[in-house]
């Protein structure tokens, strides 16, 4: 039973640890296509001007973090003509949090004054409630990879995820929401 508790003792910590990586992934791929062939890539831009939706920097961040999944897998970025052709898709969206506190006071207290009319008495209990309002973007990265020969999409890859505010903790969050949607990519990364 001791061991029981252990495990579900751990598994309920990573889980909390690992919460504020929240990413909601998704991945599709073609069956058919052999992923293992592919040794080089090219990255082909950001679709429908997305990338004006970012500043440098974190292009920069995207670029790089995804640059280092694909390496771990052995595809290497070129600057043109790839085995694989990349591009990147990003839409932002405004959204709203409301969290409401409600502190209830009980109508019960202590009566009496320099010894007259002692005891306790009761009275309306009342509540009041607080609405918090919490404005935050959250956004979709859409990656599609293309053979480059054919022409037809043989990945596709999406994550959404609360924007962080905060550069620096984009640097090291960045890296490790592109690193949970890799896993979705049908080559895992090669063991040094």
């Amino acid at each position: 039973m001791k061991s029981l508790f252990k495990k579900l003792s751990f598994l309920l910590l990573t889980i909390f640890l690992t919460s504020n990586i929240s990413a909601q992934v998704n991945a599709d791929y073609d069956k058919s296509t052999d992923f293992n062939k592919y040794k080089t890539y090219s990255l082909e831009g950001w679709a429908k001007n997305s990338d004006q939706l970012l500043n440098p920097f974190d292009k920069q961040r995207i670029t790089d973090a995804l640059k280092s999944e694909l390496e771990s897998r052995g595809i290497t970025l070129v600057e043109t003509g790839g085995e694989i052709a990349v591009t990147l898709y990003l839409t932002i969206k405004q959204a709203t949090d409301y969290t409401a506190y409600t502190n209830f006071n009980g109508g019960m207290g202590y009566a009496g004054r320099w010894g007259y009319a002692r005891g306790i008495g009761m009275g309306m209990g009342s509540a009041s409630t607080n609405v918090s309002e919490t404005n935050y973007n959250v956004g979709t990265l859409i990656i599609d990879m293309y053979d480059s020969t054919s022409k037809s999409m043989i990945w596709q890859g999406d994550m959404t995820s609360d924007i962080e505010t905060n550069a620096s903790k984009r640097d090291k969050t960045i890296p490790k929401k592109m690193s949970k949607l890799m896993k979705k990519f049908p080559v895992a990364p090669l063991k040094s």
